[in-house]
């Protein structure tokens, strides 16, 4: 009987280069929602509703993707006291984090590259 040799194509696909972060399949869903609508600034929150992720594993996500350069973050400008609520620390992707997301979602989804 001949043994066909096993590939993992998600391992492959998504083996970080030295400056990338490490994806995972909760990774991927935050990148896909960004994807998504990629003009979008979106709070933690917002991410935590659409992705159903907990904080603890969303937040060292936004962590990770903002320090490799594909998401950017800003506090929104507003009063607190007279929105009566703190304020939103907003994410928005990165071309960069555009261009290296889609990437790897064509390699997950059509195949590597020869």
């Amino acid at each position: 009987m001949e043994l066909t040799p096993y590939v993992d194509l998600l391992v492959m696909a998504t083996r970080p280069r030295a400056t990338e972060p490490r994806l995972t399949h909760q990774s991927h869903v935050v990148l896909s929602v960004f994807l998504d609508d990629p003009a979008a600034e979106l709070a933690g929150a917002d991410l935590l509703d659409i992705t159903g992720l907990f904080s603890g594993t969303l937040y060292p996500i936004l962590m990770r993707f903002e320090q490799a350069g594909w998401l950017r973050s800003h506090w929104e400008k507003i009063d607190p006291s007279r929105e009566g609520r703190p304020r939103r620390r907003l994410y928005r992707i990165t071309p960069a984090g555009k261009a290296r997301a889609t990437a790897l979602r064509a390699e997950i989804l059509g195949g590597l590259p020869a």
